[in-house]
């Protein structure tokens, strides 16, 4: 087992090697990448050929989810129709290792006849597609970690990692924030976790909410009407408290009760949350208030809405 874990560790070796051989290699040209992708009104477009085709895939969802429209087109594909998809404003990134896959080549002068510049990406700046490029980005020569030398294998890892480097330098360029990763990934953890409150929250128009002139009837028929387990009081939209089954049972007693001012029998002040938190805050103060329902308002205290447990919950929140 020994000499498979030291080819294992060979196998890493030479791969890191090939990355850090990059290093040295990013230069003007990839500034001129940069500065296209950030210029570009279109989608930045991905080709390749075999694993350049896979690898090609995950450098453009890695560019479409921070920030940089993009779609992946496979060049067979494309030859058969789906070049239609391409237009002047978008820009093409041709990927092969030698810069001499045949589906590759054939591509070049369609896409020049459409007007869409081309990145050329490829360890073979001589090569037609090294000459075809707009813009060049060479990989650098490598030599495959494959027992036979024919595998894909340290080729693909310094194309994937030139990918990434192009992606997430075009996300700082862009600066594109958390909270523009999370509008990116809605259904992911993180996404959720840097979700504000008001993405989560019902607006007022579906919010249970009285004036404090109503009555004890108005409130129940407003938590009635909106399905929720607690109405909210306020005095020209501010938020003066809150009316739950609880303040029901307490004043249960009281054969007049429906008719009494809500103002009268509300617990004053309570719980609320601001506009601008996170909706984890939510999902916490709800959790250790046990409660149903929070209000949200504004620096004024003005009601804008509510978070509900059961909507967290759908959202998978909790």
């Amino acid at each position: 087992m020994t000499d498979l874990q030291d080819f294992a560790r060979s196998v890493l070796q030479q791969e890191a090697r090939g990355i850090l051989q990059l290093v040295e290699l990013i230069d003007a040209s990839f500034d001129a990448a940069i500065q296209a992708i950030l210029d570009c009104s279109g989608y930045a477009v991905f080709s390749g050929i075999g694993k350049p085709w896979i690898i090609s895939q995950k450098i453009s969802a890695t560019m479409a989810s921070t920030g940089t429209p993009s779609f992946a087109l496979h060049p067979s594909e494309a030859l058969h129709g789906d070049i239609g998809r391409l237009r002047n404003c978008d820009l093409l990134f041709l990927m092969s290792n030698s810069g001499t896959s045949e589906e590759i080549i054939k591509l070049i002068d369609p896409v020049k006849r459409i007007g869409t510049p081309i990145i050329a990406v490829t360890s073979a700046p001589e090569s037609p597609l090294g000459r075809a490029g707009d813009i060049l980005l060479d990989m650098g020569k490598t030599v495959e970690a494959c027992p036979i030398g024919m595998a894909p294998s340290v080729s693909t890892t310094v194309m994937l990692a030139l990918g990434d480097a192009l992606a997430l330098t075009a996300m700082k360029a862009r600066k594109f924030g958390p909270e523009d990763y999370a509008r990116f990934h809605p259904g992911g953890a993180l996404g959720r976790s840097l979700m504000g409150v008001t993405e989560v929250m019902q607006p007022l128009a579906a919010t249970a909410a009285v004036d404090r002139t109503a009555t004890v009837k108005d409130a129940l028929n407003a938590i009635t009407q909106q399905r929720t387990g607690a109405v909210f009081v306020t005095e020209q939209g501010r938020l003066l408290g809150v009316f739950t089954d609880g303040d029901l049972r307490r004043h249960v007693g009281d054969d007049n009760l429906l008719s009494h001012s809500i103002s009268e029998v509300m617990t004053a002040g309570g719980y609320e949350i601001s506009a601008t938190a996170l909706a984890t805050e939510a999902v916490r103060m709800l959790e250790e208030k046990r409660i149903g329902e929070i209000p949200v308002v504004d620096d004024e205290r003005m009601l804008l809405g509510h978070v509900s447990l059961k909507d967290l919950v759908s959202l998978h929140f909790m």
